[in-house]
């Protein structure tokens, strides 16, 4: 039983190991940090019923941050391993699209497959929003 423990933990700390790269080689902006904390604590309420079925490896036993510092923006969630963001746009996006636009493409420059998804399929079919995304062939193994 020892044994098969820590094979179990050594398995979770190499598939760690490897994909901290894609983690660390993200630009960031320090000065983003606190913003980040304070969006993952205000609980949007989408963002909060996505996030209770992307976490502790729910969907495809992927592993997904919340509120990601990638270079000058905050993105929803992030995977490192499979190099995609969840971006779940609420109605204020509907007006920021020029500037959505802008973080896609720098999003996807740094080699990043955006997946975007509206709060309110995450609200009126969550379900639904989970099938897609572990259908989606960017989060699958």
């Amino acid at each position: 039983m020892v044994l098969l423990s820590r094979l179990t933990t050594s398995l979770k700390v190499s598939r760690f190991v490897r994909y901290i790269r894609n983690y660390k080689s993200l630009p960031f902006n320090p000065n983003l940090r606190k913003r980040a904390q304070e969006l993952r604590r205000a609980g949007i309420l989408h963002e909060v019923l996505l996030w209770n079925r992307l976490k502790s490896g729910r969907l495809n036993g992927l592993d997904f941050d919340r509120q990601k510092v990638i270079g000058d923006f905050i993105v929803d969630f992030y995977c490192a391993e499979m190099a995609v963001v969840i971006e779940v746009d609420g109605p204020s996006h509907d007006r920021l699209q020029e500037s959505d636009e802008k973080r896609d493409k720098f999003l996807t420059g740094l080699g990043l497959e955006v997946i975007r998804i509206t709060a309110k399929d995450v609200l009126q079919n969550l379900d639904g929003v989970i099938g897609l995304l572990r259908e989606h062939a960017s989060l699958k193994r």
